[in-house]
């Protein structure tokens, strides 16, 4: 585990966005089990790939589709959150960085490590809004 205060301006780096950080499995659980879309953002130290992920997922949170809830974990660090939040991408390895989006708890989309580490943060930001309109668009009546 690296110390807090070496961590602390990545984990600033996505909060800011509005994305709720979840530092145990109860706070995972609690939002993954309320309904509704939520977007699950592994957080970790790597900084080629997290360096990247970050800010394509601050880009991605000015959309004007986003899902209701976003939360983050921090790998290493948050070991329970972390544990829990992966055990919601169904089918998935352990991956940091990473982003899973859930539909009423069903995983619906993935962007692992390997769709991260060698892409600029714009395409990653890209792919999140294509996910986001996708899978977050509220259905017309």
């Amino acid at each position: 585990m690296y110390p807090e205060p070496m961590i602390a301006p990545m984990r600033e780096e996505l909060t800011r966005f509005g994305i709720a950080e979840t530092r145990t499995a109860a706070d995972v659980e609690k939002a993954a089990t309320s309904g509704g879309t939520l977007m699950v953002v592994v957080n970790s130290v790597c900084g080629c790939a997290a360096g990247k992920m970050r800010p394509a997922v601050g880009r991605a949170m000015q959309h004007s589709t986003l899902p209701e809830k976003a939360i983050t974990v921090f790998a290493g660090q948050d070991r329970d959150a972390t544990e829990k939040a992966r055990s919601l991408f169904t089918g998935y390895q352990p991956s940091s960085p990473s982003i899973g989006i859930l539909r009423d708890g069903k995983l619906v989309y993935m962007m692992e490590r390997y769709q991260i580490e060698s892409r600029d943060a714009g395409s990653i930001a890209a792919d999140l809004v294509n996910a986001f309109d996708k899978f977050c668009a509220k259905a017309s009546v």
